[in-house]
């Protein structure tokens, strides 16, 4: 098993994704939203799962900064500013293979690593 964590290291929840999958030795490819975006595909991929609103995080202070608490915006706008503006995004975002995850949801992982 190998999953993909993309958020960043001051998060909380992403610590605590990383520590989850160390624990029981899943192999992690992290990615640091602080100096990587993940890419439109990937964001797709999640948008597509969960929704462009269920990715913003809209207490984040790029949210309030880039003035989005104020309009209205569609989803395609909204996926182009989450592609440009990372800080934004509900993390972590987690991949395996084609099981996703969005926050802290320690119980998928664990039927996750369960069903291994």
């Amino acid at each position: 098993m190998h999953v993909q964590i993309f958020g960043t290291k001051s998060c909380p929840d992403t610590r605590k994704a990383e520590r989850f999958f160390r624990e029981r030795r899943v192999r992690i490819h992290f990615v640091d939203l602080k100096q990587k975006a993940a890419t439109k595909g990937e964001l797709r991929r999640f948008a597509q799962k969960f929704g462009v609103d269920a990715l913003l995080d809209r207490d984040s202070k790029r949210y309030r900064a880039r003035g989005l608490h104020a309009g209205s915006y569609t989803e395609a706008q909204l996926l182009d500013y989450l592609e440009e503006e990372p800080m934004m995004l509900v993390t972590p975002l987690i991949r395996n293979g084609n099981r996703l995850t969005l926050g802290h949801d320690e119980a998928e992982w664990r039927r996750w690593v369960e069903g291994e």
